[in-house]
């Protein structure tokens, strides 16, 4: 029998943390945060989770860092991790501020039970997650590495030079490249990044 995967819930409400531990249950153990502050150092002493669940919550005067904060902060520990965006409504510039952080998939306080499951799912995945109930206000979703790799497009740089930059080989960048004119519907590169910085997805 397969070891459970492990996911870490950052969460100022225990209903939410509780529920959330409920809803992955058995496939899933949990470890819970009452905010980031403390996530890097559970990151050391428990080592790498498969999926983290991280509020999108604003900074407090106490010095408990914003959601953005943590995903960034994350992500610089453990580029490979998985993160579900858990925030507030379904608006674009919320889900653009959250997977621009970093984040793999955004569901809302008021996303069915199925879609955060999916979510956590699809993350341990690193495939792009948006609850459909988001509709048209999401806009099209690529990952992470697709982003990067339109981002240094955008800049100007060549196959050649991006796979430089990111530490990886040209016909990886260029197979992330193409995974990403796919999700876009775009017509071509050109066109994919055009596309990107229209729905906010690069700068």
């Amino acid at each position: 029998m397969n070891a459970p995967r492990v996911c870490l819930v950052i969460n100022t409400s225990p209903i939410v943390r509780i529920g959330v531990r409920s809803l992955l249950a058995p496939e899933w153990e949990t470890e819970e945060l009452h905010d980031g502050s403390g996530a890097l150092e559970l990151l050391t002493s428990v080592g790498n989770f498969d999926v983290v669940v991280v509020e999108m919550r604003s900074a407090t005067d106490d010095g408990s860092p914003s959601g953005t904060e943590t995903v960034r902060c994350l992500i610089g520990a453990q580029p490979a991790l998985g993160i579900v965006a858990l925030g507030g409504p379904l608006e674009r510039h919320a889900v653009r501020e959250a997977l621009n952080a970093g984040a793999t998939a955004y569901v809302s306080k008021r996303s069915s039970p199925g879609s955060l499951r999916s979510a956590v799912e699809a993350a341990s995945q690193q495939e792009p997650f948006v609850d459909p109930a988001a509709g048209s206000a999401s806009g099209a979703t690529i990952t992470r590495r697709q982003r990067e790799v339109l981002q240094l497009y955008a800049d100007g740089l060549s196959t050649g030079q991006a796979a430089l930059r990111l530490g990886l080989s040209e016909e990886t960048v260029r197979t992330h490249a193409k995974a990403g004119i796919g999700r876009l519907g775009a017509r071509g590169r050109s066109h994919a990044v055009a596309m990107a910085m229209r729905g906010s997805l690069i700068e």
